[in-house]
Formats: structure tokens, C-alpha cells, sequence
């Protein structure tokens, strides 16, 4: 070990990738806006790939395939494996696994980014040095017999750099030739690619250390408006925990969740369908508990101290200690 660091466990590509990534992101990008300026172009291509890869994971690995909230036909199914894997955040396959394993043991030593590890293990210390043991893909044998999601399996590293770097570098070329597809590849591939990844990682690390717990006690899971805004709506992490196979993570209708809502309007084009919800009284039942418990934890904790007070020996009254005398006859 150098430095405590585990050398042995290391990652050497993934932390490779990771590394190279943010470098870039904060040193070429920097100085190509230095030397050609803001582009409204690049910055169009920038927020369109962002929002294709975004809602991919959102939508698509995460509560299509790792939580089969709701059912989708092959356009929708196609078009997040494709674009999902411009995120760079491995197969489906991996992703669902790796997901699923969390829920099953949030906050143990089986859970991939176990906060109890801490904030920066949950965030992308599981990515930069390997799990021992590697933990198997066991628990995914329905996704294993669709075969859309072992092509992308199989494929998964092709597609993504043809769909997160080249596309990008190609829209730039067409727009303003070597220079344009310079910045192509650096502000809609490396930056966006950067961007969406610690997005994701937020919810491992920060939807587990900040926010409220409004529906369970039971893990450290949160919910967060402010990083709701900043995952596609996946900052309810709290609700989700607790009820993982409704579609929506943002439950009330005034919460920040655009990808509940795209969900909901490619269901009224025939896109999705079986939209999976929890049921209203389900919901308030378990507010209810959680409130019952805290009055209870409060009441306990309350009568607890003032038995302690209770027992404490009294202390002697003032007018109980006689007072000093002293013989001042000569």
C-alpha cells in the first residue's frame, strides 16, 4: 500500500476513465472556451446529449430494467439502451445488478456504495477500487433472457464512445468543421459525460447523508428537492427506498420528477403502459407509523430523563444548613 491506498484493489481503467474524464473537463474545456469562445451550438448539443443520456438511466436502467415499474414497447426500450450507455455507467446488465443488490442490503457490506463506508465510498470509492469479492450476476435472470440488453451487454463499450464521443464530435464537424468537432467531443462528450455521471453518484452518496426521511427510518436513504434538480427527479430517494417499484420517486404531484412525467406522457402515446403505483393509503399508512414512532421515540426519551431526574438524591435546602457560628466574645 502506498499511502494506505489499497494498490492491489485498484480499478486501473475504470479509475483511469474517471480521472481522464474530470482532467479534461476541467483543463481542455476551460481553455477551448478560452480560444474559441461559447458556441449556442455546442451548448445545444451539450444539453441534448445530457438530456438523452440522463433520462436513459433515469427512465431506463433504473426504473424500467432494475425496478420494472412500468412496461415499454421496443422504440423506448431501444432508444435508453443506446443512449443510456452514452453515459458511460456500464450495461444494463451491470447497472440493474449492481442496483437491485443495493436495495436488498442498503447499508450493509453487501450494498455496492454503502454509505456506512463513507460519503466518499458511496460516491465513487466502490468505482475506483474493486469489490472483494467481485459480487456475481445472480440476480438478474430475468434481464439475462431479453435480447436487446445482451446486445448492449456485449457491446456496451462500442456503443458507448460511437454514442457519447463521436456523435457529439460529428454534429460539431458538420457545424464548424475540425474546430466544432473539437469541441463536440470535449463539451458534448468528456463535459457532458462528466456531468451526468456525478449527477448519478450524488444519489448514492448525498441521497443518503442529506434531506429528510418522511416515509421510513429504516435505511439512510433521503429525500432532496435541490438534488432532484439536479437527477432528473431521482432526489426523493427516501420515497423510493420505501415503495421502489412505484414509477414515480417524486410522489406528489408538485414535486420536481420530469422523468415521472415522461413516463406518464409516453404512456398516453402507447409507449409505456403498466404504470406501477403505490396506493394512496399505503402511502399515508406508512407516514402515519413514522409519526407514531418519533411520538413514541419523543415520549421515551422524555420520560427516561425525568426518571433520571427522579432518582438523583435531593439536594439539601438552603434553610437546612445551619448557619456558622462564631464566638467573638473576648
Amino acid at each position: 500500500m502506498v499511502f494506505r491506498i489499497p494498490t492491489d484493489r485498484i480499478n486501473w481503467t475504470t479509475s483511469s476513465f474517471l480521472i481522464g474524464t474530470f482532467f479534461l473537463t476541467l483543463t481542455a474545456v476551460p481553455l477551448y472556451l478560452w480560444y474559441f469562445g461559447v458556441d449556442w451550438f455546442q451548448l445545444a448539443v451539450f444539453a441534448v446529449s445530457l438530456s438523452a443520456a440522463g433520462f436513459s438511466v433515469t427512465l431506463g436502467y433504473h426504473r424500467l430494467f432494475s425496478h420494472m415499474t412500468f412496461r415499454a414497447k421496443l422504440p423506448v426500450r431501444l432508444f435508453t439502451l443506446i443512449f443510456g450507455a452514452g453515459a458511460f455507467e456500464n450495461s444494463v446488465l451491470m447497472w440493474a445488478s449492481e442496483h437491485r443488490r443495493h436495495h436488498k442490503h442498503v447499508d450493509h457490506d453487501e450494498d455496492p456504495y454503502d454509505i456506512t463506508k463513507g460519503f466518499f465510498h458511496a460516491h465513487i470509492g466502490w468505482l475506483l477500487f474493486k469489490l472483494l469479492p467481485q459480487p456475481p450476476f445472480d440476480n438478474v435472470n430475468d434481464l439475462k433472457k431479453d435480447p436487446l440488453v445482451m446486445w448492449q451487454h456485449r457491446y456496451i463499450h462500442l456503443i458507448a464512445v460511437v454514442v457519447s464521443f463521436l456523435l457529439p464530435a460529428l454534429a460539431g464537424f458538420l457545424w464548424d468543421g475540425w474546430v466544432g468537432a473539437l469541441g463536440g467531443f470535449l463539451i458534448g462528450g468528456v463535459a457532458k459525460v462528466v456531468v451526468l455521471q456525478h449527477c448519478t453518484f450524488l444519489i448514492n452518496s448525498a441521497c443518503h447523508t442529506l434531506g429528510r426521511q418522511p416515509y421510513s427510518t429504516r435505511c439512510s436513504a433521503r429525500d432532496s428537492l435541490f438534488l432532484a434538480l439536479f437527477t432528473f427527479g431521482e432526489g426523493y430517494h427516501n420515497y423510493h427506498h420505501e415503495f421502489q417499484h412505484d414509477y414515480r420517486n417524486g410522489v406528489k404531484p408538485w414535486q420536481w420528477d420530469p422523468t415521472k412525467w415522461l413516463i406518464w406522457v409516453l404512456s398516453k402515446l402507447g409507449l409505456t403502459s403498466g404504470l406501477r403505483r403505490v396506493p394512496q393509503e399505503v402511502i399515508y399508512s406508512a407516514q402515519a407509523r413514522l409519526r407514531d414512532s418519533r411520538t413514541r421515540k419523543r415520549y421515551d426519551a422524555s420520560s427516561k430523563e425525568k426518571k433520571e431526574m427522579d432518582s438523583r438524591p435531593d439536594s439539601k435546602s438552603v434553610d437546612s444548613i445551619a448557619p456558622a457560628h462564631f464566638d467573638l466574645s473576648a
